[in-house]
């Protein structure tokens, strides 16, 4: 056997064959596995025994072999066998594993299916708790006072008549007009998002609002804030203007009425955050829907709340029909839902399928706008046959649409900015007037559509109308 030599230890301690890391010394100079420097000096001679032990004599006969080869044959046996156990019990541990697991799921599925049980039960409780400001009915479902019966009537009656009669006003924007629409004055920004913009049916005042608690008068003809409407700990999730008075909702269940800047009304009904608020025509009756998948009416002469209505799901969004004996909610099940006013009970159900974004009724009385989470189309669907009659694509997800009064110009905001849709009664058709690429958060016509206001996700307000902007 030749001699090996080893590395000094004081550089590796690798093992060579001496022959061969002389030769590689002699060329290379270095050490070929670190590639350190090295010399022959540093090998270190491996001292070895010359003899090597041969096979005790019984091992070299054949019956002595096969005596060998047995044992190790038993041994491997015996090796897969408990390999074959221990996979056994794997497996059993495993199965009990998986069994238990099942069961705390089923387990779980349970306590949350109680748990949904019992906060809907408990929002009912909470609506009949609700401490609104006035003489509030304390009973859901309750039926509405003759007085406020009587208005609806009156207002649905009067409005009727004269809907389809009704001429579009002399000085209404045109489709030109509006097609020719630019930025003509921008606010600084009033708030963390935009989550609410109202206009006053006079055209220039406007409740803004974002994720704050609290909301902002803004005049558009001086282009600034003139008011600041406090809504106490929950953040503003919606307004409208009743006369001249503001009304916000906030996300811990809360609708407050404002005169200017003081606080003349406040309503807490529901069980969780408020979604949406809406004004009846009469000017005097307000609703409200929320989490707690109930509706309100309140009366704002006298500061109460007429009833509570519990649907089937939580309510988004509302808006009542042009003559108000219609109550329209948008819910999270992806439902439409059409009650009667003046009963309660459900009048009709439009499925799209998604939660809905925002509702809006066209002022021909016939036509209802819905918009679901994420979507980028408008559904029309209509009142008469029940059905939808047109979809509209706008190119990317909506945040907010707005019907003018005159039923001819449906405007939507989202992240790929403004389109302004108008609807032919000659030809019957729609075709796109305006785009901006100005992406936003709400949208709401202006006086007489001379003005499209844009509210965008930076708290900015900016008015669309013909000019330059300023």
């Amino acid at each position: 056997m030749q001699n090996l030599v080893a590395v000094s230890l004081t550089i590796s301690g690798n093992v060579y064959e001496k022959r061969l890391i002389e030769a590689f010394i002699s060329e290379n100079g270095t050490e070929p596995t670190t590639g350190a420097a090295l010399t022959t000096e540093d090998l270190l001679e491996i001292k070895t025994q010359p003899n090597v032990t041969p096979r005790p004599p019984q091992m070299t006969s054949v019956p002595a072999m096969l005596s060998m080869f047995q044992n190790e044959w038993d041994s491997m046996a015996l090796q897969v066998y408990k390999l074959q156990q221990d996979l056994k019990e794997a497996r059993r541990e495993l199965s009990v594993a998986m069994y238990q697991q099942d069961a705390a799921r089923r387990v779980i599925a349970k306590i949350a299916a109680e748990r949904d049980e019992a906060r809907a039960a408990l929002s009912k409780v909470s609506v009949g708790r609700g401490a609104p400001s006035g003489d509030a009915m304390e009973v859901d479902n309750a039926p509405l006072p003759e007085t406020i019966l009587g208005k609806i009537d009156s207002e649905q009656q009067r409005l009727s008549k004269t809907r389809r009669k009704r001429p579009v006003p002399e000085d209404w924007a045109t489709a030109d007009s509006i097609s020719a629409y630019v930025p003509v004055t921008s606010s600084e920004p009033m708030c963390t998002g935009g989550t609410v913009l109202a206009v006053h049916e006079s055209g220039d005042l406007a409740i803004v609002a974002g994720h704050d608690t609290n909301a902002t008068v803004f005049s558009l003809s001086q282009n600034r804030p003139l008011q600041l409407l406090n809504g106490g700990s929950g953040k503003v999730t919606s307004g409208v203007w009743a006369q001249d008075n503001a009304v916000i909702a906030t996300s811990t269940g809360v609708v407050k009425v404002f005169e200017a800047e003081k606080e003349v009304a406040s309503f807490s009904t529901h069980g969780g955050s408020v979604n949406g608020i809406a004004l009846h025509a009469s000017g005097s009756i307000l609703a409200s829907v929320g989490d707690d998948k109930t509706y309100t009416l309140y009366d704002l002469e006298g500061n109460q709340k007429l009833t509570q209505i519990q649907s089937d799901s939580a309510l988004t969004c509302v808006q009542f029909h042009p003559d108000g004996h219609l109550l329209a909610a948008g819910a999270v099940d992806g439902q439409i839902k059409i009650f009667d006013v003046k009963t309660g009970s459900s009048a009709a159900t439009f499925d799209l399928r998604s939660p809905i974004k925002c509702v809006f009724f066209s002022e021909n009385g016939t036509w209802l706008a819905g918009v679901t989470e994420g979507s980028s189309s408008i559904s029309i669907w209509d009142l008469r046959k029940g059905a939808e009659i047109k979809s509209i694509e706008t190119g990317g997800p909506i945040e907010s649409i707005s019907w003018d009064y005159t039923g001819q110009f449906l405007a939507s905001v989202g992240a790929r900015g403004i389109t302004v849709e108008q609807y032919s009664k000659a030809s019957k058709e729609w075709s796109e007037v305006f785009k901006s690429a100005t992406p936003g958060e709400k949208i709401a016509w202006g006086k007489n559509a001379q003005q499209l206001l844009h509210l965008s996700d930076q708290g900015v307000l900016t008015a669309f109308g013909t000019g330059k902007q300023e």
